[in-house]
């Protein structure tokens, strides 16, 4: 955990239809609920479905950009696995962990990266990887795989990967999406739990 004179650095990438940015709607409540200071950005702005997403999260005791600088992000999550390669540019082997969603979005032009080579060029950028088939567990589990932010996010919370309690995850996500959606979105953070 950081202390509140320290920050935390969060980018999360995946493509449009995932929920990226009600995921970062949820961690600046979080964040707020926590009495940090916490600034995002949506950076590509492309989130129409299938389009390259992703978006940044600061947070500490003052931060005055929403922009994670080059080699500064401490955890990168990524809902689909071709977008780790693009998220390099925020990683550092001193300090960042990717946490990689095994998801592959069909590829309509041109050629898929192989998940082999990805993970290869991801050991010159982390200090750790961890790969889970997030969206494999919640279509299975829960019968969405869209929950898979959800998922991760509370996954790195019960792991100490970001510096957020689960209960003020639970209430964030209680106070941002729609009411009938709760239920199904507190069982993707319960199915978290159980896989710490």
């Amino acid at each position: 955990m950081i202390d509140k004179n320290q920050e935390f650095n969060l980018v999360i990438a995946g493509v449009g239809g995932q929920g990226l940015i009600t995921l970062l709607k949820i961690i600046s409540e979080v964040a707020l609920f926590e009495n940090f200071d916490v600034k995002t950005s949506e950076l590509h702005g492309l989130s129409q479905r299938g389009g390259s997403v992703e978006v940044h999260a600061r947070f500490g005791k003052k931060i005055f950009s929403p922009l994670v600088r080059q080699g500064g992000a401490d955890l990168i999550i990524t809902l689909d696995f071709q977008e780790a390669l693009k998220s390099c540019y925020y990683a550092s082997k001193e300090r960042t962990v990717f946490l990689i969603n095994d998801f592959l979005s069909p590829v309509l032009k041109g050629k898929a990266v192989r998940k082999e080579g990805i993970l290869k060029n991801l050991e010159s950028f982390s200090k750790e990887k961890i790969l889970i088939p997030a969206s494999e567990i919640c279509k299975k589990e829960i019968g969405k795989e869209v929950l898979a932010g959800v998922f991760f996010l509370s996954f790195a919370s019960f792991k100490n990967l970001i510096p957020l309690k689960p209960s003020s995850i639970l209430r964030a996500i209680g106070k941002i999406v729609p009411k009938k959606y709760f239920d199904i979105n507190k069982k993707a953070f319960n199915l978290a739990q159980s896989k710490k």
